[in-house]
């Protein structure tokens, strides 16, 4: 998984709410690509061209490494493929006031950063960035940076902040802990030997 540590660039106002994973991932698209097929549902015409009201096909978003959602992002059904998508087409961040609860775990897994901040802040940053001006997403100091000059502080589960910065998924994580892992299992064999009588009988 790629690290995430800075990231900076347009953010694309989606402020929608309830996008939901069949919008972000549609499974029958007729598009091909994941990068195609993402938003497929909103992103393209009937004839199957641009629809040039979406911003994501709009200047100078397309392309843009920062969406700004609403409420309930990410909602629906559980596809990882849903951030698959959005990795595919260059966002890396995800700001909105909430998620989906499974959508925000898969971001982690697959080196996207979901960000919540309050409706009020995020509509002042939206205002901000909606000409087209850089956001600095900084998650070695877990502040968004506005073109203005201000920085919006965010909180981040520590493991997950270390997940995304190390370019970690879960198994990786888990590998980092083998030493205590073993120690464990180790301390435990002694303390309730019957627990493994059976495995190291089969073993």
């Amino acid at each position: 998984m790629d690290a995430f540590t800075v990231v900076r660039g347009p953010a694309a106002p989606l402020l929608l709410p309830d996008v939901n994973t069949d919008v972000i991932s549609p499974a029958h698209s007729g598009k091909g690509s994941m990068a195609l097929s993402a938003f497929a549902p909103m992103r393209y015409l009937p004839d199957g061209n641009d629809d040039p009201s979406f911003v994501l096909n709009q200047e100078p978003f397309r392309g843009a490494p920062i969406l700004l959602a609403a409420q309930n992002f990410g909602c629906g059904s559980s596809r990882e493929s849903a951030v698959w998508s959005l990795r595919a087409i260059g966002i890396r961040c995800v700001i909105a006031t909430s998620f989906g609860d499974i959508f925000f775990g898969n971001c982690f897994q697959n080196g996207v950063l979901p960000i919540v901040l309050d409706e009020a802040v995020l509509e002042s940053l939206a205002e901000e960035a909606a000409g087209g001006a850089a956001l600095e997403v900084d998650l070695l100091a877990s502040v968004v940076r506005t073109p203005r000059g201000r920085s919006l502080p965010f909180d981040v589960n520590p493991l997950r902040r270390r997940q995304l910065l190390e370019g970690l998924d879960d198994l990786d994580a888990g590998l980092l802990r083998r030493d205590e892992v073993r120690a464990f299992q180790q301390a435990d064999r002694a303390r309730r030997p019957w627990i493994y009588e059976v495995t190291d009988a089969g073993a």
